[in-house]
């Protein structure tokens, strides 16, 4: 259990992010990168199925 002196230290932002590779070209990894430089944190990540073998999705929640 986590203890806080005040509920603003308990506030956190959450943000789900789908992150894709279709391509070397085609994939927003960019953007995920971007995120964490302005503060996010990954907090869980959980791969995504896909019939379609040349591309990959994942779910990634990110926290701030």
């Amino acid at each position: 259990m986590l203890y806080w002196e005040s509920m603003e230290e308990a506030v956190y932002m959450q943000k789900a992010f789908v992150l894709y590779f279709m391509s070397e070209k085609k994939t927003n990894l960019d953007e995920l990168n971007q995120l964490l430089a302005e503060g996010w944190k990954v907090a869980s990540q959980s791969p995504m199925s896909n019939s379609n073998l040349n591309s990959s999705f994942s779910l990634v929640i990110l926290e701030k």
